[in-house]
């Protein structure tokens, strides 16, 4: 399967500037936008943002700095299991890269093993490079399945996302209470019966009586 190509921050700093931006230095270019937002940077709140927004962000995109294949290989151990392992309730935080908005929520991941698994807390990391990313939640649900199906080939991988947008929330339709669900399912978890089990322990039972 082809994997979209993911540059690192390093390439991008060491690829040539736009034209009229090369002598601008990050924190020049957020005092710009204060200044074109009708604020002033000068101002005693202001003066330290640039600075500030500039370590932010740094945090969190950091995973364009991170190789999830390297995160995973090292802890790949041979055991002799073949039932579903979960982990569920992921805490994720993201930036929509359509509007660098932040989106949130749980990511629930669960495989099948063929020989290997993965180092359980391996699994959360692995979550939080593909997060620390500008980001759209249906790729981000799918880069997750892929690497631990590269890393381990699985007899399938299931990955389920749950999260809010604040794009949603805060601007255009501004529906706070809506979330936004997303799947992936590779190998075994297409068969339905496989998926319904995976389905069935992630999820909150639902309430029979008041």
């Amino acid at each position: 399967m082809a994997h979209p190509i993911v540059v690192s921050r390093s390439q991008h700093r060491a690829a040539e500037a736009p034209e009229g931006l090369s002598a601008f230095s990050t924190q020049e270019m957020y005092r710009e936008i204060l200044t074109r937002l009708g604020e002033d940077p000068s101002r005693d709140g202001l003066v330290a943002t640039p600075e500030r927004v500039e370590k932010s962000m740094a945090f969190l995109t950091k995973g364009y700095d991170q190789d999830p294949a390297q995160i995973l290989r090292g802890a790949l151990f041979n055991v002799d299991y073949d039932e579903m392992v979960i982990v569920k309730d992921i805490e994720m935080f993201s930036l929509c890269e359509h509007h660098l908005l932040p989106f949130f929520g749980k990511v629930h991941v669960a495989y099948i093993p063929k020989g290997k698994v993965i180092g359980l807390s391996k699994i959360p990391r692995l979550v939080e490079v593909f997060a620390r990313r500008l980001q759209v939640q249906e790729r981000l649900t799918r880069q997750i399945a892929d690497a631990i199906q590269d890393a381990i080939t699985p007899q399938g991988v299931g990955v389920v996302i749950e999260a809010r947008h604040l794009c949603m929330m805060m601007r255009g339709i501004e529906k706070q209470h809506s979330s936004t669900v997303t799947s992936a399912m590779v190998g075994c978890f297409r068969e339905k019966e496989t998926r319904s089990e995976f389905l069935s322990l992630v999820r909150p039972p639902v309430p029979t009586g008041v």
